[in-house]
């Protein structure tokens, strides 16, 4: 029996090979399957670090452009196949050393929504709600939100476009016409056009390029990994970050995060989010610490997403489907350690996902654990040890994560070591940020941070000599690891266009190419092997 099984597994295996092989032949585009590929590392340009300077909130883009309690930073997310969240902003903030909250049942919330432009047979109701972001500190600033309103959507046909309007019909208050087309529902055979990959954004020129570019592209939907705005990086008194805020502020035991950078962002960003849904997680420039320990409140009170759908409850770790991809949506400044609730729904979500159904597995979180950059050099490597293997014995096929601020794609990898089992991992940290991109390798001469570096802001550090291989007995490598199969210092974005059930096209836009389909910066065909890696990954964990 053993060994029907094995000629089975193989004989299934080369057919895989042989059919993604006949299917790519013309397009002289590398797959995975032509890997591990030695690594390549593309120099650095020193005129890309332009552009990095944070737009003003004057800028047309940032401006609020409706008034009183009419809709705006109106954005889209995934709650289920069949059901989308629709969120707005309504309302003044405030800021300042005195504010008065407003009252959230006071502007209702409401979608109207249908099939034709200008006709809504179906109407939903939802919540609303207002935080705060309070100092009590000489020089800093109190904010209060306007009104954030989100609204589930249900009863969807699947690929399928919907004109909706979204407010308050009775003062009334309803927003211009938008526009989104649903994905497909799960199923080996169906899959979103284009998903566009962004990691760390902020507001900066560079920023807008990279937006500029995915709307270009216009992705059935977003991946926002992590580190969205940057408003605690926007000193109220300057606008372009403050070299040493403890001087600015010596009596002020917290940074303030100047919170109006939300709603710029929320601005700034709806032309492309209010008709393709946007998936976020957290990043470290998300925690916001206030008063009283609390974190992360303008992260949680914004965006929707499918947390109690997907049995989470969290906001800082879920689920989705998306046609046949299942998205595992991960936090790292939340409890990730084995004996944990993220780890224990982790397991039971990863356990119930129906390969058959959603062939790809697709993670994401923000601080990369392969990374080769001396920028957060092995940072979250107690999270690598917690959940790497659980990851592995589930089979997932591509981690995204940004933080890292350049882009770097990995070789198949599984502990440090070469695995054609393990996933594809790859960075997309280069969105556009005031923190400009990273150049620094930890492998080249003086680079190597010291053991003492790259604390992370959650979590310990559990930072390793090798073990093994061509680094063994080191902390650096001294050349380029070999699970770095590429890497380059721009900013830029990615978008992932899944083929079939075995084969997804990935590409890497850099901001400073001429955009056009032939114009890119690193393209792969990312070729899954189930069968084989059935075997390979229940023999190393059994």
């Amino acid at each position: 029996m053993n060994h029907l099984k094995l000629w089975l597994l193989t004989n299934t295996f080369f057919i895989t090979i042989i059919t993604s092989q006949t299917l790519l032949a013309q397009n002289q585009i590398p797959t995975t399957l032509d890997g591990p590929f030695k690594p390549v590392t593309r120099r650095f340009d020193p005129s890309f670090r332009r552009g990095s300077d944070d737009l003003p909130m004057n800028h047309p883009r940032l401006k609020k452009n409706v008034t009183s309690n009419f809709p705006e930073q109106i954005s889209l997310a995934i709650s289920s196949p069949t059901s989308m969240w629709v969120s707005w902003v309504t309302g003044e903030a405030q800021i300042g050393s005195n504010v008065i909250p407003l009252d959230p049942a006071s502007v209702a919330s409401e979608v109207w929504y249908g099939k034709e432009s200008g006709k809504y047979t179906s109407r939903g109701k939802g919540d609303s709600t207002i935080y705060t972001q309070l100092y009590p500190f000489e020089g800093l600033l109190n904010y209060t939100s306007g009104i954030i309103h989100h609204v589930r959507i249900d009863g969807l046909e699947p690929e399928t476009k919907y004109f909706y309007k979204c407010g308050d019909s009775s003062i009334p208050a309803m927003s211009e016409e938008h526009v989104f087309e649903t994905l497909p529902l799960p199923g080996p055979n169906a899959y979103p056009r284009r998903i566009a990959i962004i990691g760390d954004l902020g507001l900066t020129s560079n920023s807008s390029t990279t937006i500029d570019h995915v709307i270009a592209n216009d992705p059935s939907m977003i991946l926002m990994v992590g580190d969205l705005t940057y408003a605690n990086q926007y000193l109220t008194t300057g606008g372009k970050g403050a070299p040493c805020y403890s001087c600015a502020f010596p009596d002020a035991p917290i940074r303030e995060t100047y919170q109006p950078r939300w709603d710029g962002w929320g601005r700034f960003m709806e032309p492309l989010i209010s008709s393709s849904p946007m998936m976020v997680i957290e990043g470290n420039h998300e925690i916001e610490p206030q008063v009283s320990g609390i974190t992360f409140k303008s992260y949680l009170s914004r965006y929707a997403v499918p947390s109690e759908e997907s049995g989470s409850n969290s906001n800082f770790y879920y689920s989705f489907d998306a046609g046949g991809i299942h998205f595992v949506m991960l936090g790292a400044y939340v409890d990730y350690n084995s004996t944990g609730a993220q780890y224990s729904w982790l397991k039971k979500d990863l356990y119930q996902v129906d390969r058959a159904k959603t062939p790809w597995l697709v993670a994401a979180w923000h601080p990369p654990w392969y990374n080769s950059y001396s920028s957060h050099y092995q940072e979250f490597e107690c999270m690598r040890q917690e959940m790497e293997a659980l990851l592995y014995q589930y089979r997932v096929d591509i981690v995204f994560s940004g933080h890292v601020h350049a882009y770097e794609r990995m070789n198949r990898v599984f502990n440090y070591t070469l695995d054609p089992c393990g996933p594809v991992y790859i960075t997309v940290g280069d969105g556009g940020n005031i923190e400009k991109v990273e150049v620094d390798h930890a492998d080249e001469p003086g680079n190597c941070p010291s053991a003492g570096d790259n604390i992370p802001e959650f979590g310990g550090a559990c930072h390793i000599n090798f073990s093994s291989g061509p680094a063994e007995g080191k902390f650096c490598w001294d050349k380029q690891p070999e699970w770095s199969a590429f890497r380059e210092s721009s900013f830029g974005h990615g978008i992932l266009e899944v083929v079939n059930s075995t084969c997804a096209l990935w590409t890497w836009h850099r901001n400073q190419d001429i955009y056009k389909d032939d114009s890119h910066g690193d393209q792969i065909y990312v070729v899954r092997l189930p069968e084989l890696c059935i075997a390979s990954t229940l023999e190393v964990i059994s």
